[in-house]
Formats: structure tokens, C-alpha cells, sequence
């Protein structure tokens, strides 16, 4: 198959697509047998449309591997423990590394230009999350001295964040920490003095610490509080090895070998038109070893210039960590 990160045009990306629906088809058992209950004859699929899209909730009951790979490292979505939570199990780590990378310097820039800060107390606090590998291996490659994480601590962040104005600096942030950490800087009469070279990335996922609010209203208040023209977002989950960016308004884009579809929230072999509301389908080719077609439970509609929104979750679907506030 051709390397994914290669991938230049939309024919490109078709070819790609149908060779790894192809092997899925044939390697990794649950898929198969998805597409076999659904009666699809796999020599008919043609188009991105026709590819059968995996429910999500299969990784929360099922290994979904290709038989030829074994997998020591496993990612595990975020949650109570009361919760049935979803395993990705991962074959192949280095094509995750070579995802982050590729996108991130799609995106925002090389890696080795930034310091990194975290701001990620549940993911922290919790083994197995794909956010924190994200962010381990972008200050690995980085190899900034001032790198590091932070839970709670906010005033040695605030102080930080103040030392560091005339350097790059990336903040990634959950949604509840980036808002705590404003009010606890607040409650000590003390202001982030706005720099240019501060880029706040939120990452989702209010986890029912906050009052509920739109996407839109959050990124309001984080600009306020940052002192920032925007507020980057970052979109991902357990389930997935790339990233989708947005730069600010809410707008996200698909690095090149990932692509969003948005299916009809009643009929999942129907799709939407552009603006319109529906259900987040997404290609992932980077899941080659897990699968690359996955039928989300978040809201969502294509735009020009192949961006797309976040809007939330449909109502009856499970609440998971990182979605809680996406609307």
C-alpha cells in the first residue's frame, strides 16, 4: 500500500482508502465480520461512501487487530470506572509518532521550534491515554529543558507562563483545567499578560467539572482570560492516531491521509451536504492495523475549503472524557 503520509491528492487518497478496506476486509476479524453482517459485497465498494464505517462501541467490547500484528501497547479512553471504556491497541507505535509529527508541523510548525506545557490533570492522573503520548513525544522531539506538566499547580504555571514571553511556547490544555487555571490566577488578583508567542491549544473534555457551554462561548472566555486573538482546538480520540487541527473559530482540517464525513444521524449509509448537521464519520489511515473507518457518536458539518465543525454528541450515546464539551 502507499505511504499514507504521501498522500497529495484526492485520487491519492481514494486509492489509499480502498487498498486498506481491502485488507481490513480480510485481516482483522471484527471488521470483517461487520461488513459481512451488513451483506456488503466487498468487490462492489468503489467510493469512500460505500466503505462500511465501524461503530466506536466495538472498542469497548472487542480487540480489533489485524491477525498478522501483535500489540503491547494499548491506549484506553478516559472515564469512571464504572464505565466499559474503550481499548486501541496499538501495533505499530512509530506510525502514531510519524502522525503526530506530520500533522502538528502541517498545522502549527516544527516541533523543535516549541516548548510544551501541559495542562492535563485527568489525563494525567490515568494510564494508557493517547493524549499524553501525543504530548510526551512532541516535547521529546522539542527537547526543550523548560518542557513539563502541571495538575493543579497553577501559580508555578502562571509564573512560568510569565517567564517564558519572548520564547514559543504551546499550552496544551483540557477545557476544565484551562478554566480553572484562569480562575485560580483571578482569585489572586493577578492577569495573563497577553504574549505573541503563546499558543493555547484546548483539547475537549469538561468531564462534568463545569457548567455546561457551547464551544463557541469557552473559546470566548479562554481568549479573555489568555489575552489571545485565538484559541487553537485540538480533535482526536482513543480510537484514532491523527489529530485534526483548528487555528481558531471553531474550523478544524484533517491532515492529508484523514478525512471527515458526515453521515445522516438516522441513516448511516447516507451523507449530509455541506452545512448541514449529521453524525462524524471518519477515515483514519493511519489505524492500519486497527481500523481506519470508524462511525463516531459526535455531531458535526462539513464546511468550504474542507474544514469541518464540532457540534456535540447525539443524545443517546454514551458520555466519554474527551467529548463532554465539543458543542
Amino acid at each position: 500500500m502507499k505511504n499514507i503520509f504521501s498522500i497529495q491528492t484526492e485520487q491519492d487518497f481514494l486509492d489509499a482508502s480502498l487498498a486498506a478496506f481491502h485488507y481490513q476486509y480480510e485481516n482483522v476479524g471484527i471488521y470483517r465480520q461487520f461488513v459481512d453482517f451488513l451483506k456488503i459485497n466487498p468487490d462492489e465498494v468503489r467510493s469512500l461512501e460505500k466503505i462500511p464505517f465501524l461503530p466506536i462501541e466495538m472498542f469497548k467490547n472487542h480487540q480489533i487487530l489485524d491477525k498478522n500484528a501483535a500489540a503491547d501497547l494499548f491506549f484506553q479512553s478516559s472515564g469512571t470506572t464504572q464505565m466499559n471504556l474503550s481499548k486501541h491497541f496499538i501495533a505499530n507505535p512509530d506510525i502514531y509518532e510519524e502522525s503526530i509529527y506530520k500533522s502538528f508541523e502541517q498545522f502549527i510548525g516544527n516541533p523543535e521550534d516549541f516548548i510544551f506545557l501541559g495542562l492535563l490533570p485527568s489525563y494525567l492522573e490515568k494510564q494508557n491515554s493517547s493524549l499524553i503520548y501525543m504530548v510526551d513525544y512532541l516535547m521529546k522531539k522539542s527537547a526543550k529543558p523548560e518542557n513539563g506538566y502541571f495538575l493543579y499547580n497553577h501559580s508555578e504555571l502562571f509564573q512560568l507562563l510569565n517567564t517564558l514571553k519572548d520564547k514559543k511556547v504551546i499550552l496544551f490544555g483540557v477545557s476544565f483545567a484551562l478554566l480553572d487555571f484562569l480562575d485560580s490566577v483571578e482569585s489572586l488578583n493577578l492577569s495573563v499578560s497577553g504574549s505573541q508567542n503563546l499558543i493555547i491549544i484546548e483539547t475537549g473534555g469538561m468531564k462534568g467539572r463545569k457548567e455546561e457551554m457551547t464551544k463557541d462561548e469557552l473559546l470566548k472566555i479562554l481568549q479573555n482570560g489568555f489575552k489571545t486573538e485565538k484559541i487553537y482546538s485540538e480533535y482526536s480520540m482513543t480510537e484514532l492516531l491523527s489529530q485534526a487541527y483548528s487555528l481558531g473559530n471553531n474550523e478544524y482540517k484533517c491532515p492529508n491521509w484523514m478525512r471527515i464525513l458526515v453521515r445522516n444521524a438516522e441513516d448511516p449509509f447516507s451523507y449530509e451536504k455541506e452545512g448541514r448537521t449529521g453524525a462524524i464519520n471518519i477515515i483514519d489511515l493511519a489505524n492500519i492495523h486497527s481500523c481506519c473507518f470508524i462511525a463516531t457518536q459526535d455531531l458535526g458539518k462539513s464546511l468550504p475549503e474542507d474544514k469541518f465543525q464540532v457540534l456535540g454528541r447525539i443524545d443517546h450515546s454514551d458520555i466519554r472524557g474527551c467529548s463532554l464539551l465539543v458543542s
